[in-house]
């Protein structure tokens, strides 16, 4: 799952691709449903409890040493709660940071969680703390499991026939549940992994176990990848799981658009850009405070300028978890998480919803 400090892309730039913001709103619209069907079926009960948890083993994933796994366990060795592929955590850092990342274990493992993380030198922190920080023995506190990325296996909750995988470098990790599960269960399934080289991508070995069922492609060997190299032999009645960097995911889904019949569920590294914004003010009720959303930046994160301790989670307008109340103004409602209801009781979404008006009051 996507943490707050892995750059847009894998290379570790940050540019801002307007084709790429035009190709995500004429998309979303389309796509975004996928991710929502069987919804209430797929997630897990999701607690929202803050776990404690300890590090009982660190292993490096890739050869180039820049991606760490953790196995998370409780301290007294109790029954973690349960989890289902596509889920992630949000780790509390010794720091204070928040950041959330992707279980990549099994879930039939009930006492230890498994995430892995790649050093960002130029991110945040997250993840050189993560690096760094956090030896054997480190306690440190999760919430969740929660699950912005649902999956549904072929005959079970799901009407596709088949499966196809699309990853990019780290964004291996919610998918590397998935084709485990979907291996197991006899069901057909393909995966494309790419990344800048084979050093840099984890888990490779145990992927090229699963023999033709999964296609490594490499920029230093093989260029960079079109939509067609990513979804190969991709035909009616297949459901597309994909995530990595934000040009990637976004090539697939325009892709994918035009593929009658064959389902898109995605999942990026980062916010989707946002399109068409202006700045706009809003005022935290209790308090009075009034901050101003830059036209470039989102509502979640002017938010979390001031309240560090505001939950979110998948911040692509999915799981809802950054709702928000509004008292007065009008919001530009940018998901489709919410119901018609919901929007008339004066609930948004602070991670990709904006204002129509100069200022919102949110009951905050």
């Amino acid at each position: 799952m996507t943490t707050r400090d892995i750059p847009a892309d894998l290379y570790g730039k940050r540019r801002h691709d307007p084709t790429v913001a035009v190709i995500d709103a004429i998309a979303g619209a389309r796509l975004r449903w996928s991710a929502l069907v069987n919804r209430h079926d797929l997630r897990p009960r999701v607690n929202d409890r803050r776990l404690p948890v300890v590090v009982t083993r660190r292993r490096i994933q890739a050869h180039d040493q820049d991606v760490v796994s953790l196995r998370l366990a409780a301290p007294d060795g109790r029954v973690l709660p349960r989890w289902r592929p596509g889920a992630h955590l949000d780790l509390e850092l010794p720091s204070g940071r928040l950041r959330q990342y992707s279980l990549c274990g099994d879930p039939a493992d009930e006492r230890a969680y498994q995430i892995a993380v790649r050093r960002i030198p130029g991110g945040g922190g997250g993840s050189l703390e993560v690096h760094d920080a956090l030896p054997v023995g480190s306690r440190l506190v999760v919430r969740g499991p929660r699950n912005a990325f649902p999956f549904a296996i072929p005959g079970h909750g799901s009407p596709s026939r088949r499966l196809h995988f699309v990853a990019g470098g780290i964004g291996i990790t919610p998918i590397l549940p998935m084709a485990r599960l979907a291996h197991r269960l006899g069901v057909e399934w393909t995966l494309v992994y790419s990344g800048r080289s084979r050093d840099t991508l984890p888990f490779l070995a145990e992927l090229e176990g699963f023999g033709a069922n999964v296609t490594v492609r490499t920029d230093d060997e093989h260029g960079l990848p079109t939509a067609a190299d990513l979804l190969p032999g991709v035909e009616p009645g297949t459901a597309v799981y994909a995530c990595g960097p934000t040009p990637m995911t976004s090539a697939v889904v325009a892709a994918v658009r035009e593929m009658p019949e064959v389902e898109l569920h995605f999942e990026r590294f980062s916010p989707p850009p946002i399109v068409d914004g202006t700045a706009f003010e809003i005022e935290l009720a209790s308090t009075g405070a009034v901050l101003t959303v830059p036209a470039d930046r989102s509502m979640l994160d002017t938010i979390l300028d001031a309240r560090p301790d505001q939950p979110y989670s998948c911040r692509q307008g999915f799981c809802g978890t950054c709702v928000v109340r509004v008292r007065a103004g009008e919001p530009d409602h940018r998901e489709t998480a919410l119901s018609d209801a919901d929007h008339a009781d004066g609930a948004m979404l602070a991670c990709v919803s904006r204002s129509r008006g100069a200022r919102l009051v949110l009951d905050l």
